[in-house]
């Protein structure tokens, strides 16, 4: 039975439609994950699904007594407390009595007066009386996996913690539907795979948007695409979405290549001479007329991000050595005796929590920091450019345009001269917007900015701090794409599994107490290869008093982890005989006659490659944490 849904649902805000006669719902269990350009209207329609915005026509149809609670992307303005506190708000008066509990808590550990304990005693009785202890424990679990500070006042938090905090604070109210509008921004990769297990295990029914090329198929068990104002339901497998879109977007463009052949001929016919106009069929004017309206009320396709980088001339062959270089803030180490030689044309990526230090590491390898010990060597002939992870070289009031050209009409990019609107519009943004204050401008929209100033300048070493945050999937498979044509040294700090596998060629991971280890190939590698340095992770600091903190606890397999662990053999085995099976297939003459059989084959083929890699790497995880148990 479907729990939300909209019925011929359409929207604009004086432009063209975000929505037109758009028609979706969603059943209990359903985590459907909803694609689109930036741009197109997917957190709009979050907004509509959660009753902030209502729709110009249609309707809205929600279960009697649905809760829904949204992750949003901007962080509002009458949020306060701390963090503990704008967590715990999302149970309601439960949440309330549950931030006097643990606010009593730290008052005890500091004061343990007699008045004190009374008050933790009487908020005590208070949890018991409410049933409250196990939303306790789920308010504390969600903190510690998101590595968030209780006491920290939510005001005097970065920009990425607050929204790590509104996610806490999402997922803690376990609403009947939960709606995460890039839930995985800002988040390190532990807390992106504990934030997956996390909604899998409890059934969590889910609308989510996501740039996560590991977490959506991880996730999704359907997909949405959002394109030019059309909802479309491309079914639950993501090598599927990518096909059937392609086939669509192929049957589409023959559509209109047929239209626009038809119409031709019709404006043809209609300018002939003054005896074909007198003699004219007023059936086939009005045809024509029909198909004029047609073709205006057509929506072409967001157009493809250009991305072209402009290299200087080669560095020297060493670009970076460093040796026992070591760096502290205040008493705790964030690099020990660290060592390592980066040469042109290596593409490194920084993996490790957040606060482990990898922008600092970036800072010092770059010269912006010394070392407190130990020396870091630049190569000759370096030309650097920065994508910076806080967006700081972004000027708020500044337009669009101003910002690309410094006010200049034109760029230089490559042997070429370019106005800075057609340049804009590589990077999709249209004259009108070009003279938009940045302030004005989303996420993703800024990242395109940055990415559109940064390729207006040459360099030959290339370092990107979370490239990947609020970018669409096209534009990170175009990115990639550039980033592995470009022959200079690369460094990239990223939370993206899937951009670091398909990017990097050696990885520097950040293991706990300043050691960071080097590691051929990307993340899937590192995983393979990492020693166990679980317990060498910073704990975060405990929510309450006597709460145990998550690194003094010893990581055991859950139940269903171990009945997961027990099936895995046979499960990659399965899918081993259906390989094998599907290699025969395309080693046949006769099947190989059949086009659409054979590309159907091959998809599956790579599907089947895909499914049994992530699955050697789940048993492998499972057993090292049953071993080390």
């Amino acid at each position: 039975m479907s729990l939300l849904g909209l019925q011929d649902v359409s929207l604009a805000f004086g432009g063209p439609s975000l929505l037109s006669h758009a028609d979706f719902s969603i059943e209990r269990g359903e985590r459907v994950c909803l694609l689109g350009r930036n741009g197109t209207g997917k957190s709009t329609l979050l907004k509509m699904l959660d009753g902030t915005l209502q729709p110009d026509t249609g309707t809205v149809v929600r279960l009697t007594g649905l809760s829904v609670a949204r992750l949003e992307q901007e962080i509002p303005d009458d949020v306060s407390g701390t963090m503990f506190d704008v967590v715990a708000a999302g149970l309601g008066n439960a949440g309330a009595l549950l931030a006097q509990y643990h606010h009593a808590s730290v008052q005890v550990a500091h004061d343990a007066s007699d008045k004190a304990l009374r008050d933790l005693d009487r908020l005590h009785h208070a949890l018991d009386a409410a049933g409250a202890w196990q939303v306790h424990t789920r308010v504390s679990t969600v903190l510690q996996h998101l590595a968030l500070d209780p006491e920290m006042p939510f005001a005097n938090a970065s920009g990425g913690r607050k929204r790590q905090t509104l996610l806490a604070r999402a997922l803690v109210r376990q609403p009947d539907i939960l709606l995460l509008d890039e839930p995985t921004n800002h988040l390190d990769v532990e807390a992106v795979e504990w934030m997956e297990d996390y909604l899998i295990e409890r059934g969590t029914t889910l609308v989510f948007v996501t740039h996560g090329r590991a977490f959506l198929p991880r996730v999704a068990t359907r997909i949405v695409g959002l394109d030019r104002g059309k909802l479309v339901d491309w079914g639950g497998d993501y090598d599927t979405y990518l096909m059937r879109k392609d086939a669509a977007l192929e049957v589409e463009a023959r559509e209109w290549a047929e239209f626009d052949r038809k119409l031709a001929i019709e404006e043809v016919w209609i300018r002939t001479g003054i005896q074909a106009r007198r003699t004219r069929n007023e059936g086939r004017v009005r045809s024509l007329e029909a198909l004029r309206v047609e073709r205006g009320d057509r929506r072409e396709r967001v157009g493809t991000v250009r991305l072209q980088a402009q290299e200087a001339e080669r560095s020297g062959r060493l670009v970076v050595e460093a040796k026992h270089v070591n760096f502290a803030r205040g008493t705790r180490p964030i690099v020990a005796d660290f060592s390592t030689i980066i040469t042109r044309g290596d593409r490194v990526g920084l993996i490790g929590p957040n606060g482990s230090g990898k922008t600092t590491l970036l800072k010092l390898l770059l010269g912006e920091l010394q070392p407190d010990s130990g020396t870091i060597t630049l190569g000759t002939n370096i030309e650097l450019a920065y994508f910076d992870q806080l967006r700081e070289q972004l000027d708020e009031e500044r337009s669009v345009f101003d910002t690309i050209a410094d006010g200049a009409e034109f760029v230089e990019i490559g042997a070429a001269r370019k106005h800075v609107n057609g340049y804009l519009q590589e990077f999709l943004f249209p004259p009108e917007r070009a003279r938009t204050p940045v302030r004005a401008l989303s996420g993703g929209e800024r990242n395109r900015l940055l990415l559109a100033r940064l390729f207006t300048r040459t360099f030959n070493v290339l370092v990107l701090d979370e490239p990947t945050n609020d970018l669409d999937i096209e534009t990170l498979d175009l990115l990639e794409s550039l980033l592995l044509e470009f022959s200079g040294t690369l460094l990239v700090v990223s939370h993206d599994r899937a951009f670091l596998d398909n990017v990097v060629t050696s990885t520097l991971a950040f293991e706990g107490k300043g050691q960071v280890g080097e590691y051929v190939g990307g993340y899937a590698e590192w995983i393979r290869q990492r020693p166990q340095v679980a317990a060498n992770v910073q704990a975060p600091k405990p929510v309450a008093a006597g709460t145990p903190t998550r690194g003094e606890r010893k990581r055991k397999l859950s139940y269903k982890e171990q009945q997961e662990l027990a099936s895995l053999p046979d499960v990659i085995d399965a899918k081993e005989v259906e390989r094998g099976g599907v290699y025969a297939q395309l080693a046949d003459p006769t099947f190989l006659r059949d086009g659409a059989a054979v590309s159907t084959a091959s998809a599956r083929l790579a599907a089947l490659d895909a499914e049994l890699t992530a699955l050697a790497d789940r048993w492998e995880l499972l057993e090292t944490i049953a071993t080390d148990a």
